[in-house]
């Protein structure tokens, strides 16, 4: 987890010079040399000497300057001679340069302590995610076919992106990689430098200083690293002493579809050179989060799950997650992942791969193609909108609508609606509105809360010369509106209890409306309420879990957000009727492809129906179980009565047989026959008397 400590260039005093300790591994190398400004690029008296047999290679040089430029001399096992960048390097020349720095890290002072024992992954709070490229964000000079743009710095961008970030109520800024690549076409995702920041917005200590700046102001950093793959730029890692270092020996499994290189995460060194890299920018950089791209190629070959698991790096990813849940508990860990592999956010100790979040990849894609849809066919596709709920429990979401989403002819999320440009407005705000209610934590790429037709390019800035338009400056308000509404409502970030979610109406194909609550089941409910056709309702009957008021605070066609005004101005009072599954409901306005939020005022709670439910049929159960057992003593009481009864008939009975039996005996006169029939006479009387006494007590 910490290799960069030993590998790389550090500073260091030895022999009672001051200097620098270059260490690297090349365990196919015949040879190593430093090469660099400081030996003029001669490393003939900088040989590396050989660290035991296992194919390290170390050497200390005295007098090396920072930002002074070095690289590895390697002699290849065949004699062939090549310079390559340092794998752990802190920083490197700007591209198209492609060598390696010298940067001493220590020094900076952070004032984030506070923050950095407050923060946690933000599983029962807000997390809404500005994704941004901090290069095309802004730049202070476009790119031409022949001249190169400029890039704002780290420390410029401190004043701009992050109160902007803030003040549209997004809580983390989620940065495309940062580590050093070679081609800006790339975006990062195909990397050189794995802990070098990239030189492009300055050096290692300015982004330190905006990372601080960010956290003073409230707002997280997130990191996008990519452990799949690495750039074939022979200065990189590739083939990076003459063999198979950081790639697969089998030709067959080296190679992905970017035309890029795949790690092997089976290998001990790999998997410690790249956990080291993530703890590297936690540690070192005070991230608090990692985005990791392409996971679906990590867990399957090439990401295809029909030619089976890579077992090796989904061990590895197993270990990665681990190790950092340890170390560093509140730091994120958030796998784009297309695929269906079970089990991707559940712990490793519970079998799985332990990540704390993965993209939800099919609701966002079911979901573009919905509003992407003619009106007219949507009421057959109405399971696009209701399928993420049956697996969203499987796995903890985040909603995304990413930059791959509006690159590549793809076209904007504005551009990808349905209609002409008013119909495409009012879609987009019952897009992001039906989003940002549904269960999940929220992405979005930068531009997406401006409306933009105009599709991301990296050589140039967002168009934010737009706001000057009405429909993309209200846009731009109802954004920031939805996500301040979003962070400030606790009934919307409880994602992952199931409790927090109730449809309300489901079913409603033939009109494409929706409707569910979003709750804490301890107080505080918003009903939304989405119309997805151009039909108008001024009368549409919503059931509601509870009695009580419904205010309306958010309608995607308000006047300031220039719509009609076809809104609920006023808080609706429930009425009590059977309406679907709820025992009151509310009668709204909406207008068509409009969607609306209620907020409940009330004295009704989700757990509040439920302990009065439970506490009803409590007291039920316990009156029958009184009622039941005064039946029983009743019973038992009778029965007992008739028994005695029943024996006192017997004995009487006996009594007069034996009593009749005595009188026969002892009179045997001659008058005997006319007595005893006498006293037979008056003994069947005394035995009818008591079967008498009997009966009325047994009745």
């Amino acid at each position: 987890m910490e290799a960069y400590k030993v590998f790389g260039a550090h500073p260091e005093e030895y022999n009672g010079e001051k200097g620098v300790r270059f260490t690297v591994y090349a365990p196919h190398a015949r040879s190593v040399q430093v090469v660099g400004d400081f030996n003029l690029w001669d490393g003939k008296l900088d040989y590396m000497e050989r660290y035991t047999d296992g194919g390290i290679f170390t050497k200390f040089i005295p007098n090396v300057q920072e930002y002074q430029v070095y690289k590895y001399r390697i002699e290849t096992s065949s004699g062939a001679l090549i310079d390559k960048a340092d794998p752990y390097a802190f920083f490197s020349e700007m591209r198209p340069g492609t060598g390696s720095k010298y940067f001493d890290l220590a020094g900076y002072e952070w004032t984030d302590k506070k923050w950095m024992k407050n923060r946690d992954k933000n599983f029962h709070k807000p997390l809404s995610i500005y994704e941004a490229n901090l290069g095309s964000w802004k730049l202070k000079k476009e790119f031409t076919d022949t001249e190169d743009g400029e890039f704002y710095s780290y420390e410029e961008l401190i004043d701009q992106i992050i109160p902007y970030a803030v003040d549209h109520g997004f809580t983390h800024l989620e940065l495309m990689p940062l580590n050093e690549f070679p081609f800006d076409g790339s975006w990062g995702y195909q990397a050189t430098g794995y802990f070098s920041a990239t030189s492009r917005y300055g050096h290692p200590k300015q982004l330190m200083a905006f990372i601080d700046a960010a956290h003073e102001a409230g707002l997280g950093i997130i990191m996008d690293m990519v452990l799949a793959h690495f750039v074939k730029d022979g200065h990189g890692l590739h083939m990076f002493d003459g063999g198979c270092v950081y790639e697969y020996d089998d030709i067959n499994r080296r190679y992905s579809e970017w035309d890029s290189v795949y790690f092997d995460c089976g290998k001990e060194e790999v998997r410690s050179f790249l956990m080291s890299a993530v703890d590297f920018w936690a540690d070192i950089y005070h991230v608090d989060g990692f985005r990791f791209d392409a996971v679906s190629n990590m867990l399957y070959w090439k990401g295809n799950k029909f030619i089976g698991q890579n077992d090796g790096a989904i061990e590895f990813l197993k270990r990665l997650n681990s190790n950092m849940a340890e170390k560093f508990p509140a730091v994120m860990m958030i796998a784009e992942d297309s695929t269906d592999f079970p089990y991707v956010t559940k712990s490793v100790a519970d079998g799985g791969v332990g990540f704390d979040y993965k993209w939800d990849m099919g609701w966002m894609n079911d979901t573009l193609r919905y509003f992407k849809e003619d009106p007219v066919y949507r009421q057959y596709d109405h399971n696009l909108l209701t399928f993420s709920m049956m697996y969203f429990y499987t796995e903890n979401f985040i909603l995304p609508f990413s930059h791959d989403e509006v690159v590549h002819s793809k076209g904007t999320i504005l551009d990808k609606m349905w209609g002409d440009n008013d119909q495409k407005f009012a879609q987009v705000k019952s897009l992001y509105t039906y989003m940002f209610t549904h269960p999940g934590k929220k992405l979005n790429f930068m531009g997406n809360e401006l409306a933009e037709y105009k599709e991301w390019d990296e050589r140039k800035a967002l168009g934010w010369d737009i706001l000057k338009f009405p429909q993309h400056d209200s846009f731009n308000k109802f954004f920031r509106d939805l996500n301040k509404l979003y962070t400030t409502h606790d009934a919307f970030y409880d994602d992952y209890n199931p409790d927090s979610f109730k449809w309300l109406v489901v079913d409603d194909h033939s009109q494409s409306v929706f409707a569910y609550a979003r709750m804490n089941p301890d107080g505080g409910c918003l009903v939304f309420v989405g119309n997805f056709i151009g039909n108008q309702h001024e009368e549409y009957t919503v059931p509601v879990p509870f009695a009580g008021s419904y205010k309306e605070v958010l309608n995607t066609d308000a006047s300031e957000y220039t719509g009609s005004n076809y809104i609920n101005s006023r808080a609706i009072r429930s009425k009590k009727g059977k309406v679907l599954n709820e025992e009151n409901y509310i009668t709204v306005k909406l207008a068509p492809f409009a969607s609306c939020v209620f907020e409940y005022h009330g004295d009704e709670t989700l757990n509040g129906l439920r302990k009065a439910k439970a506490e009803a049929e409590a007291k039920a159960k316990k009156e029958a179980e009184e009622k039941a057992k005064k039946e029983a003593e009743a019973k038992a009481k009778a029965e007992t009565k008739a028994k005695k009864a029943t024996e006192k008939k017997t004995t009487v009975k006996k009594e007069v047989q034996a009593k009749t039996k005595s009188d026969t005996v002892k009179k045997s006169t001659k008058g005997a026959p006319a007595k005893k029939t006498a006293t037979k006479k008056a003994a069947d009387k005394a035995v009818k008397k008591a079967s008498k006494t009997t009966k009325k007590s047994t009745n």
